[in-house]
């Protein structure tokens, strides 16, 4: 949180204090920009703009409002191509000291990206998420709310599922900025400042 940060615009990253264990954005680990963002042009009318990450990054707009990330990292990760959903912590170290005790994978980080660190990680069945501590990408939420999208895993079981990523994220624990959790029509319910912005459910 206190390293060095590069120049942005003010309308680009937001802080992170009004908002803890939510999904914060959601990105394509991708072989290469070009295509990746000539099939999303194509299909979805995104447009592009570059990202504060670096020259393997993007950011997509849907009337000019940022939706999702590209990373074209997954060669030099040894990645597979693959949408992953992240989620805001306090701390990145704490969230993968987290994952390990409970039986989930550190697949990759913490790394450094100004303005923040990330971290991709699997849960103990092997669905795969990511956490960003650092600097939000501002109006994600307004869109989120717009369109609306939410984030769901389908699981083997979704109160195991519930306590794992609870406990990783700090979901109702009644700090400030802190998710609540429902259980409705069989599903777990995930709500930050009373959007749905998350479910899950077993099969």
């Amino acid at each position: 949180m206190n390293e060095a940060r590069t120049p942005r615009s003010t309308a680009e990253v937001v802080s992170t204090h009004s908002v803890f264990g939510a999904p914060c954005w959601v990105s394509l680990t991708s072989r290469g920009l070009e295509a990746a963002q000539d099939f999303y042009s194509a299909v979805l009318g995104w447009r592009w703009r570059p990202a504060t990450l670096g020259d393997r990054f993007r950011v997509a707009l849907a009337d000019d409002v940022p939706v999702a990330g590209i990373a074209a990292v997954a060669s030099m990760w040894q990645m597979a191509v693959a949408w992953t959903p992240y989620f805001a912590v306090r701390s990145a170290d704490q969230a993968v000291a987290r994952v390990a005790e409970r039986g989930g994978t550190a697949a990759v980080g913490p790394l450094s990206l100004p303005p923040g660190r990330a971290a991709l990680l699997a849960d103990r069945d092997g669905a795969t998420f990511g956490v960003w501590e650092g600097e939000l990408i501002s109006n994600w939420e307004t869109w989120r709310r717009a369109a609306p999208t939410f984030i769901r895993l389908h699981t083997r079981d979704a109160f195991d599922a519930a306590m794992f990523y609870g406990e990783v994220l700090d979901w109702a624990n009644q700090r400030p900025g802190c998710c609540e959790v429902h259980y409705e029509g069989g599903e777990v319910v995930l709500r930050s400042g009373g959007d749905v912005v998350a479910r899950i459910e077993s099969g």
